[in-house]
C-alpha cells in the first residue's frame, strides 16, 4: 500500500495537471503494449501499434521492465501543473545529470538481479541486446542517451501520437469530473472522488500499490496527473525529493474507437443538435444540458448519445449523475474546424 501524508498546507496546494503528459503516456503505454490484460480497451491499440514499430522495443525494454521500477528520469518532473509536451520532455530528459542517470540505472540493474535470482529454472533470461543500453548509459556518455531519446520519440510517434486526441479527451473528461468535485467540496472533495484504488482518509491518501511505502509531502503539495495508459494502480516517483506527482488511471467508459471521422457526420446536421453540442461547453450533466439547450430530458439524453457515438462527446459518471464533456474533435467542430494542438 502507498500512504501519502497530506498536511493542511499540502491540501491547499493540491492541483490538477492541465493536460496529459507526453512522456508519462509514452512510458506507461509501453507497459500496456506488453500486457495482455484489458484487451477490451487496449487490444485494438496493441494490434495497430505493433504494425508500426521497428527496433524501438528492444531499446526501451532495456530501461522499462514489464513491471516494477523504471528510472524516474524517463518522466521528467517540474513544479507547475503544466505537463511536458514531447519536445520539452525530451529536452528535460537530455539534460538529466549523468550521475543521476547512473544512480537510477544501478537501481534498475539491482532490481533485475533480484528478479533473475527468483526466476524458475529453465526460464529464459533477458537477451544481450536489452542489457547493452543500460551498460553504455552507466558510463555517462551522451551518445547512448541520445539513442534512448531517439527510440522514445520514435515509439511515441507510433504508439501515442496517432491516438492523442482520444487520450486528451479522456484526460479532459476526468478533469471536468475532478473540477466539479473541487468546486463542490474543496480539495477534500476532490481527493475523495479519485478512482476506487485510491482512498482519502484524511490526513492520509491511501492507494493500492505493489510495495509498502510512505510518502510525506512536507508542504510541497501534490500534482494529480490523470493518465490514459495508467492501469490498476497509481504511480509515483521513487525518489521522494522530486516534486510529488500522483499519476492515476482515468475511467474508461467503454472500448475506445480510435478512428477517423466517417459518414456519421451527416447525423449532426440540424440546429437542435448543434445547440446541444454548444450547450455542453466545458461540461454539464444531462439535466443541465436539457435546461441550457431548451429540450426535454429524454431529448437531451438522446442527442448526447448520438454525439458520443460520433466521437464529439465523452460521458462519465459523476456521483448519481453523468457528466458530458466535449472531445477535442467536438471542440474543433465548434471552432469551425480549427486544428488540434498536439503537445
Amino acid at each position: 500500500m502507498l500512504r501519502i501524508h497530506v498536511s493542511r498546507l499540502d491540501l491547499s496546494r493540491v492541483r490538477m495537471a492541465t493536460r496529459p503528459d507526453a512522456l508519462w503516456e509514452t512510458i506507461l503505454s509501453f507497459h500496456r503494449l506488453r500486457d495482455r490484460r484489458a484487451s477490451t480497451i487496449f487490444g485494438k491499440w496493441r494490434t495497430e501499434t505493433r504494425t508500426r514499430l521497428n527496433g524501438e522495443v528492444h531499446l526501451l525494454a532495456a530501461v522499462v521492465p514489464p513491471r516494477g521500477y523504471f528510472p524516474d528520469f524517463l518522466t521528467p518532473s517540474q513544479e507547475g501543473a503544466e505537463p511536458f509536451g514531447l519536445d520539452t520532455g525530451m529536452e528535460a530528459l537530455r539534460d538529466t545529470p549523468a550521475d543521476r542517470v547512473r544512480e537510477e540505472l544501478e537501481l534498475l540493474a539491482a532490481g533485475r538481479q533480484r528478479q533473475r535470482a527468483g526466476r524458475p529454472a529453465g526460464q529464459r533470461p533477458p537477451g544481450r541486446a536489452s542489457a547493452a543500453l543500460p551498460a553504455a548509459l552507466l558510463e555517462g556518455r551522451a551518445e547512448p542517451l541520445g539513442r534512448l531519446i531517439g527510440a522514445l520519440r520514435s515509439y511515441h510517434h507510433a504508439a501515442v501520437e496517432p491516438y492523442w486526441p482520444h487520450i486528451r479527451a479522456s484526460i479532459e473528461a476526468d478533469r471536468a469530473v475532478r473540477g466539479r468535485a473541487l468546486l463542490d467540496g474543496g480539495a477534500d472533495g476532490l481527493l475523495a472522488t479519485l478512482p476506487p484504488m485510491i482512498r482519502w482518509r484524511s490526513p492520509v491518501l491511501e492507494a493500492d500499490y505493489p510495495v509498502d511505502r510512505d510518502l510525506h509531502l512536507d508542504g510541497r503539495g501534490l500534482l494529480l496527473q490523470p493518465s490514459f495508459f495508467c492501469r490498476g494502480t497509481p504511480v509515483v516517483y521513487r525518489d521522494p525529493s522530486l516534486p510529488p506527482v500522483l499519476v492515476y488511471p482515468v475511467t474508461h467508459p467503454g472500448a475506445p474507437e480510435f478512428a477517423e471521422p466517417g459518414p456519421w457526420l451527416g447525423r449532426l446536421v440540424g440546429h437542435t443538435r448543434s445547440a446541444v453540442l454548444q450547450a455542453i461547453g466545458n461540461g454539464c450533466t444531462t439535466s443541465e444540458l436539457a435546461r441550457r439547450a431548451g429540450v426535454s430530458l429524454a431529448s437531451a439524453s438522446q442527442h448526447a448519445s448520438v454525439l458520443r457515438e460520433a466521437g464529439l462527446v465523452l460521458t462519465l459518471r459523476h456521483g448519481s449523475s453523468v457528466l458530458h464533456t466535449l472531445t477535442p474533435l467536438g471542440g474543433s467542430l465548434l471552432r469551425g474546424g480549427a486544428p488540434l494542438a498536439l503537445p
